[in-house]
């Protein structure tokens, strides 16, 4: 789902564009590698605005950014302290988020690990974040619920959880946004999905903010923000 906007959009997640007919296609290495090499930069080099706001107050630690792509939010966290695991399906976006990191230097660089892998069957394993982000990941209800449960499950007591899409609002804008309506979501359906007794929800609402559709007009759409905290184990009921 592209933007006129910089750093509106995770890097590698773009679901709005060359889409032909009613099926949603087949969101895997090729497709995305196809994706990322129809042009020299599919993104804007910016991170995402709603990490920034939400993650600047944090103090930095360990970070995992979920469908990273090209790896403007990795080195933007890089860059604020974190130690950052930046995980994408695309080896052609890694390659792209690798030469970022290096631009930034040394001391950005050292602090990224690049994983190639289907973000949708990820596993963490025993480690553990103080902040899971996934910005602009889009995939259909019921995957989308697992997946986001077992990337919450790496979140660390105290850790924090963000989760931005897209808002179901916008497919009634002109930005063109791809009609499968399976794929989004609202931030309260987000926070629904998480355990209450384990996540005090911090933030789940529609964000607005004014982009550009194709014949340049400004429009008011949606993200999708939800933040939730993972409470202390002894504060559980």
């Amino acid at each position: 789902m592209s933007s006129s906007t910089p750093g509106d959009h995770a890097p590698g997640h773009d679901h709005g564009h060359g889409y032909d007919g009613g099926v949603p296609p087949v969101l895997d290495e090729a497709f995305w590698d196809e994706r990322y090499r129809s042009s020299d930069a599919l993104w804007s080099g910016e991170p995402n605005r709603q990490l920034v706001a939400e993650v600047l107050p944090l103090p930095p630690g360990r970070a995992l950014d979920v469908g990273c792509g090209e790896g403007a939010d990795a080195v933007w966290l890089a860059r604020q302290g974190w130690r950052v695991t930046a995980v994408d399906i695309s080896g052609t976006a890694l390659e792209r988020a690798r030469r970022h990191a290096d631009d930034a230097g040394r001391e950005v660089a050292d602090r990224i690990e690049w994983v190639r892998h289907d973000v949708t069957t990820f596993e963490p394993g025993s480690r553990r974040f103080d902040l899971m982000s996934s910005q602009f990941v889009h995939l259909p209800g019921a995957p989308r619920d697992t997946v986001h449960l077992r990337l919450a499950g790496a979140v660390a007591e105290g850790g924090v959880l963000l989760i931005v899409t897209h808002d179901p609002t916008d497919l009634a804008t002109s930005v063109g946004r791809p009609p499968f309506p399976d794929f989004f979501a609202t931030a309260g359906e987000v926070a629904r999905a998480l355990p209450i007794e384990e996540w005090e929800i911090l933030v789940a609402e529609a964000r607005p903010r004014t982009a550009v559709d194709a014949d340049g007009r400004d429009v008011t759409i949606h993200d999708a923000v939800m933040e939730a905290r993972r409470r202390p184990a002894t504060s559980r009921c």
